[in-house]
């Protein structure tokens, strides 16, 4: 994906919660490696049974993975945008996962939304077309 990320480096998580974003930092490598396809059938069973995050959730999930991973902090915001995700999962919430586009010029990129709007993200986003979109489940009663 390449739409210019902010290559910065938030406060380390807690030393407790290292293992989990470590970890889902790796899952996601593998996954973003996969074809699109996969990757929508992946996330969309990934989400089950997860209450929706709201944005300070997303937004520590998002600021973990940076903190702990260069390439998620740089270019990289296909697996940020799946390893936030999949952070956010591991304590029993999920954001909105999206993938766009934007036509002029060409660039594409992957992000989590929550509450409705984009996650740490900059204002050029307004531009783009989502391609894929993994919201939380519907539930009767939310």
């Amino acid at each position: 994906m390449s739409l210019h990320a902010h290559a910065t480096r938030a406060g380390r998580p807690p030393w407790r919660r290292r293992p989990a974003a470590l970890a889902v930092i790796g899952a996601a490598r593998l996954i973003e490696r996969l074809p699109p396809a996969r990757i929508r059938r992946v996330m969309l069973a990934l989400r089950r049974g997860a209450r929706p995050a709201d944005r300070a959730e997303a937004l520590a999930a998002r600021q973990a993975v940076v903190a702990l991973s260069m390439r998620c902090a740089g270019q990289g915001c296909l697996q940020r945008s799946i390893a936030a995700a999949l952070l956010c999962r591991t304590r029993g919430t999920w954001p909105t996962w999206r993938t766009g586009v934007r036509t002029a010029p060409f660039r594409a990129h992957a992000w989590i939304e929550a509450e409705g709007g984009p996650v740490d993200e900059p204002a050029e986003l307004a531009h783009f077309h989502p391609l894929i979109t993994i919201a939380p489940e519907p539930r009767p009663g939310w």
